[in-house]
């Protein structure tokens, strides 16, 4: 067997901790694998007195994650410290530009930066291998990259964070809040102190934006997602998405249509009964359409130590075993960029729900709204009444095109009847 293949590793967190202990227990699987062993060298992270439950005595410690680029004995660095700039990208960088590839697991890093850091990968004769940023343990990058490389894609969809999807899963069984399920989850571990990168769709952004690159062969275009979070989701949204047959999930959704590359991170309502719809809990789920294939579903668990030590793994033994591929599918050189495509012009159908004071003639007021601004209503819920009580008006519409829809609810939302905001969920079709 060859000789093994030498990994420096920055950041002893979760999964760091569970790279370091899926090499020792899978070594020789992982090892037969890749045709030679893998072997943690050094390692550098910011508390080295801290209990990890591992045994650190083994490895060379550096205080500088730094060093570990420029050590003899290091071949790959493993970077896991997380973040876009600072320390993670400096490391990047220097492992790079010293011809050592990189694994990593950080999508914020790729997100902003990851056509410059390929085109330094390929000058250095190094690649990048992000598996790990992606879906946890779901082998999605080497599916777009390898398995569907014959096909054109003219979609992907997916649930792409396990925090928003165990909310409006829990919120959907039990009824409650979602207030109060954060604080569930925050307690559980599952969404952390300050959860904004999670709930406000930031974190799903960063993963889209890497697949729509793998995709269709264009940069990561982070500022290019259109990205909406869950918190204006209500329990009432969850109980009248379910009376109408369909289940709420945060989407992150990428397609081309005629007016370029759309790329949106949004609350989306999806039919019952469709794969994405039984995709529960901390789970994630990806959807890729490709021209020859057709729809195919990947579907895992998007976070955790050893779903994300796996992915990290995978990437390890294809450098084991020698494989270089361009970082985004194709040479950083032919990354070519798409238009944005206006969300202004998106083409779909739509869930509102209007709180309005109960008298007569308001249902008039609001269908003449929409008449006006050429959106037809596909279905109707509303209450026995309540004469001067605050109520709820759902609707669903057919499709139409986005601004219209916009410009429906503004004019809705001026009416004096109508005393909070319209909220509005895009119903998908999958």
């Amino acid at each position: 067997m060859s000789a093994p293949l030498r990994l420096g590793v920055a950041g002893l967190g979760t999964v760091g901790t569970a790279l370091v202990r899926l090499l020792d227990e899978n070594g020789p699987v992982l090892a037969a694998r890749a045709g030679r062993p893998l072997e943690v060298v050094a390692v550098s992270a910011r508390e080295r007195g801290r209990e990890r439950g591992i045994d650190l005595g083994r490895y060379r410690w550096h205080d500088r994650p730094l060093a570990l680029a420029a050590d003899p004995e290091v071949d790959a660095v493993v970077e896991l410290i997380g973040g876009a700039d600072g320390i993670a990208l400096d490391l990047t960088r220097a492992a790079l530009e010293s011809g050592r590839s990189v694994v990593t697991a950080n999508k914020a890093l790729l997100a902003h930066h990851g056509a410059a850091l390929a085109r330094l990968a390929e000058a250095h004769g190094a690649t990048i291998g992000f598996e790990a940023a992606v879906a946890g343990g779901i082998p999605i990058v080497k599916a777009l990259r390898e398995g569907l490389a014959g096909n054109r894609v003219s979609r992907l969809f997916g649930i792409l964070n396990g925090t928003c999807n165990y909310i409006l899963t829990t919120m959907r069984e039990t009824g409650r809040s979602f207030e109060a399920v954060l604080a569930e989850a925050q307690a559980l571990g599952y969404a952390e102190a300050d959860p904004t990168f999670d709930i406000d769709g930031i974190d799903a952004a960063h993963k889209l934006s890497l697949l729509a690159s793998l995709a269709f062969g264009c940069p990561p275009d982070l500022a290019g997602v259109e990205t909406e979070g869950i918190r204006h989701v209500s329990a009432l949204d969850i109980a009248f998405a379910s009376e109408m047959g369909y289940r709420i999930k945060l989407l992150g959704v990428a397609r081309l249509t005629e007016h370029g590359l759309e790329q949106r991170v949004q609350p989306s309502m999806v039919r019952i009964g469709t794969p994405i719809s039984q995709v529960e809990g901390v789970f994630n789920a990806v959807s890729v359409e490709g021209d020859q294939v057709g729809a195919t579903l990947f579907a895992g668990r998007g976070a955790g130590g050893g779903p994300t030590a796996s992915a990290v793994a995978a990437d390890l033994a294809d450098l084991a075993r020698g494989d270089r591929h361009p970082v985004f599918t194709v040479p950083a050189a032919e990354l070519a960029p798409f238009p944005r495509s206006p969300m202004a012009q998106h083409v779909g159908a739509y869930y509102f729900r209007l709180m309005v004071v109960d008298r007569p003639g308001v249902l008039a007021d609001v269908a003449a709204c929409l008449r006006d601004h050429d959106v037809s209503i596909e279905a109707l819920i509303q209450r026995a009444r309540n004469p001067g009580e605050l109520v709820p008006i759902v609707l669903t519409t057919h499709e139409t095109i986005e601004a219209r829809m916009i410009g429906a609810l503004t004019s809705i939302g001026d009416l004096d009847a109508v005393l909070e905001p319209p909220r509005m969920i895009r119903i998908e079709s999958l």
